[in-house]
């Protein structure tokens, strides 16, 4: 069935402020904050630390991967940083397990029975601070297949001192764990929901306490804010429980990476210096556009090549570059923490001529999103855009398609659809991908592909010669609109 992208959505009451994605900085507050927004890779609340600007960490690369598939949506991320391979490793271990048990779960992805009302595996990231030879990451996690609410977050910790991968507890040092959890159960007490009993036995066994203690990061001022998921140490009604202890209670308790991690966090560097041997520069295109596309799609044949949950290292500078080569412009639906983290990349992608669109900011289900977090999701992307390119976007992709009144409602920007689903993220054959377009497409398509697969940047020489040959355009949706 073909769906139809070119039909505007309504324009809509209010200009939507920017209030969220300004208040910490270039990435605006974090999706993965859901302590504060009980909403994990959704709406973002105060952030427990300083802002991080990914842009500054040299060879940083986002391991993305996403399913359009509606029955079994997923979309997942987190960051590859040159010189903590280990942590690397244990976050991507962490994701692919997650990531097969989704997909394992019979009542979601294997029967098929799990249909627009089931649910999103999302997995986003969040840098708590990346500076000196100290770096840290939350990954939070929405996943429908797992118990009670099925929000989680973990933070990884890297120590280029000693080259190893930490734990949260790693900034705790061992000989002051009893004190440490002590001052916890002490604050937990009392708290509405936390049954003292359970209290105890889960911080006594070595793995249950490793498993609730695993999401710890320092504040602006040197305290150490814990997050318990829901059910850890209370009851699940009661939600997520955060505490944090004071700068003067925590310190003496660190460890001498948590000490180097506080500071790092209170006071950053300049720069990150993990000692990785070799850290290669990004490649980021120079292709300017020669002027305004006057390409009229009422008298040739057009056609709407977009690509969605980038920009990607290196995959979206080789496709800038075989675009270009052509001539031919595109559109990029971009994910907004990839943005934060390559904007030079977006940058030059506007450059080219081509169009830069949101895509939200960690690509969730915003159908399954109250209006506020939409709006989030959506302005903190915007924002981000506009400080890249120096405009702001006019047309949005919602993640999976999925787009209803109360989504149109959030926000001015315009959604786009598509005619061809090239089904890239399934099948990560070039040839294959490149066929379908070549095969499928018809005058005025808008075709879905993704710029984070080498699978898919691969096919698109192939994609602008055999259809330059039969005589196509390829122009952004805009101007395919416009010039209807």
């Amino acid at each position: 069935m073909r769906i139809h992208p070119l039909v505007p959505s309504l324009l809509l009451l209010g200009t939507l402020s920017f209030t969220a994605a300004c208040s910490s900085g270039p990435g605006g507050p974090s999706g993965s904050a859901r302590a504060a927004s009980g909403q994990a890779g959704s709406t973002p609340g105060p952030s427990p630390v300083r802002s991080v600007d990914p842009s500054k960490i040299k060879g940083l690369e986002i391991v993305s991967d996403s399913s359009e598939d509606k029955s079994c949506p997923f979309a997942t991320s987190y960051p590859d940083v040159p010189g903590a391979e280990a942590m690397t490793a244990a976050m991507k271990k962490y994701v692919e397990r997650r990531l097969a048990a989704f997909r394992s779960d019979s009542a979601i992805c294997q029967d098929g029975t799990g249909g627009a009302d089931s649910g999103e595996l999302n997995i986003s990231h969040q840098f708590l601070v990346a500076s000196g030879d100290v770096l840290g990451v939350r990954l939070s996690t929405q996943d429908p297949s797992s118990a009670g609410s099925g929000q989680s977050a973990t933070t990884y910790w890297y120590d280029g001192k000693a080259g190893a991968y930490r734990t949260a507890l790693g900034l705790v040092a061992d000989g002051s764990r009893d004190h440490f959890l002590s001052a916890l159960k002490d604050r937990l007490k009392g708290r509405e929901g936390v049954d003292s009993d359970s209290l105890d036995d889960t911080f006594s066994d070595p793995a249950s306490r490793a498993a609730a203690l695993d999401d710890m990061a320092f504040t602006a001022d040197g305290g150490l804010r814990v997050t318990f998921d829901r059910g850890d140490v209370a009851v699940p009604p009661a939600g997520a429980v955060t505490l944090t202890l004071p700068e003067e209670t925590v310190t003496p308790w660190l460890s001498a990476f948590g000490k180097r991690a506080q500071r790092q966090t209170v006071t950053p560097s300049r720069s990150l210096d993990l000692g990785a041997p070799h850290v290669p520069p990004q490649a980021v295109p120079t292709h300017t556009a020669s002027g305004d596309d006057d390409t009229d799609c009422k008298k040739v044949r057009c056609i709407a090549l977009t690509f969605d949950d980038g920009p990607a290292a290196p995959e979206t500078a080789t496709l800038v570059t075989y675009l270009a080569r052509y001539k031919a412009r595109a559109t990029f639906f971009t994910v907004g923490q990839n943005v934060a983290a390559h904007p030079a990349l977006v940058r030059a992608a506007a450059r080219a001529g081509n169009e830069i669109g949101n895509h939200s900011w960690n690509h969730p289900d915003l159908t399954k999103l109250a209006r506020g977090q939409v709006v989030s999701q959506l302005n903190r992307t915007s924002a981000a855009i506009e400080a890249a390119t120096g405009k702001a976007p006019t047309l949005f992709r919602p993640p999976y398609g999925a787009v209803d009144r109360r989504v149109r409602a959030a926000t001015r920007l315009s959604p786009v659809l598509w005619d061809v689903d090239t089904e890239d993220w399934k099948y990560r054959d070039a040839d294959k991908v490149a066929r379908t377009v070549i095969d499928k497409v018809r005058r005025n398509d808008v075709v879905l592909m993704h710029d984070i697969h080498p699978t898919s940047v691969a096919a698109v020489p192939q994609i602008l010669r055999t259809l330059t040959a039969r005589g196509y355009h390829f122009v952004t949706v805009s101007h395919l609109r416009a010039t209807l």
